[in-house]
C-alpha cells in the first residue's frame, strides 16, 4: 500500500483558518497522511521491540518475523544437505567395507585351496615315491618259493666212460656246473656265469652279506652268486651238494632260478 505524500511543512492552525475552503481540504489530507505514517512507524518501532513479546503472546505482531523466516528456511536447507551428505558418505563407507570383506573372504579362500592343493600333491608324490621303492628291482625282495624245473632224464651212456675231472678254482668250478645244467636241459652260459659271480662275490665261494635286507630278516645271501637259503632249497639240482657254499651246488642252483625267473643266467646284469 503506497501512503500519500506528507509535506515537509505543516500549516498553524491560524494560518489553517485563514486558508480558503479548498485549501483547508487539502491542507487536512496532508494532515491525516501524517497521522497515518506516524502510526505505522510507530507500529513498525514497537513491533521491532517487543519482537520477543510477539513470540511468547499468539496476539504479538512481528514485522522483522518475515527476515526470521527466511534465516530458518536457509537454515533448514543447510541442515537438509548435510543429512544427504551424511548419509551418502555413510552408504560409501558400508559398500567399502564390503568390499573389502569380500575381498578377504576370497582372499582366505584362495589360500585354503592352494594348502590344500599343495597337501594333495605331495601325499601324491610321497605316494608315487613309496610305489617305486616297492617295485625297485633289488635282490633283497622276498623270492616266493617255485617249483624247481623237472631236470630231463640223462640219456644212457652207450659205453662205459671215465668219469671228468675238473680243476678246483673258479674256471673247474663254472665248467663243472654247466656240464650238470646242460645234462637237466637248464640254459646257461660260461660268460654269463663268470660275470654275475664277479660282480655278486669276486669269486670268493664263502662270502656272506651281512648288511642286506635279507640279512636283517636272517637269511643273508650266501656263496659264489649270493644266494639265500630258501631259493637254494627250492631250485637244488640233483647230483650236486645241499651245502650251499659249495661252488658247484651254489652256482648249478643260482642258474636254476635264472632260468625260471629270466630265461637264463645269460639275461642277468644286475641284482636278481
Amino acid at each position: 500500500m503506497q501512503l500519500p505524500t506528507i509535506p515537509k511543512k505543516l500549516p498553524t492552525f491560524t494560518a489553517f483558518n485563514r486558508m480558503p475552503k479548498k485549501h483547508k481540504f487539502t491542507a487536512a489530507g496532508a494532515v491525516a497522511a501524517a497521522a497515518v505514517v506516524l502510526t505505522v512507524t510507530g507500529l513498525e518501532a514497537t513491533a521491532g521491540a517487543g519482537s520477543a513479546t510477539a513470540a511468547s503472546n499468539p496476539t504479538g505482531f512481528s514485522v522483522s518475523t518475515g527476515t526470521q523466516v527466511k534465516d530458518l528456511n536457509a537454515q533448514t536447507g543447510l541442515a537438509s544437505q548435510k543429512s544427504i551428505r551424511d548419509a551418502a558418505q555413510k552408504k560409501t563407507d558400508q559398500a567399502n567395507a564390503a568390499k573389502k570383506a569380500e575381498a578377504a573372504k576370497q582372499a582366505d579362500a584362495a589360500k585354503k585351496k592352494a594348502s590344500a592343493e599343495a597337501a594333495k600333491k605331495k601325499a601324491a608324490a610321497d605316494a608315487a615315491d613309496r610305489a617305486k621303492q616297492k617295485s625297485a628291482a633289488n635282490r633283497s625282495t622276498k623270492r616266493a618259493p617255485v617249483a624247481a624245473k623237472k631236470a630231463a632224464p640223462a640219456a644212457a651212456p652207450k659205453t662205459q666212460t671215465a668219469a671228468k675231472s675238473y680243476s678246483n678254482n673258479l674256471d673247474g668250478w663254472i665248467k663243472q656246473s654247466l656240464d650238470i645244467l646242460h645234462s637237466k636241459g637248464i640254459p646257461a652260459s660260461y660268460n654269463g656265469i663268470h660275470k654275475n659271480i664277479i660282480r655278486e662275490s669276486s669269486g670268493n665261494p664263502k662270502a656272506i652279506n651281512n648288511w642286506d635286507i635279507n640279512a636283517r630278516n636272517g637269511i643273508p645271501s650266501k656263496g659264489l652268486l649270493q644266494v639265500i637259503d630258501p631259493t637254494f632249497k627250492t631250485y637244488h639240482v640233483s647230483g650236486t651238494s645241499w651245502d650251499i657254499y659249495d661252488p658247484v651246488a651254489n652256482i648249478t642252483a643260482a642258474c636254476n632260478y635264472a632260468a625260471d625267473r629270466y630265461g637264463s643266467m645269460d639275461n642277468v646284469n644286475s641284482a636278481y
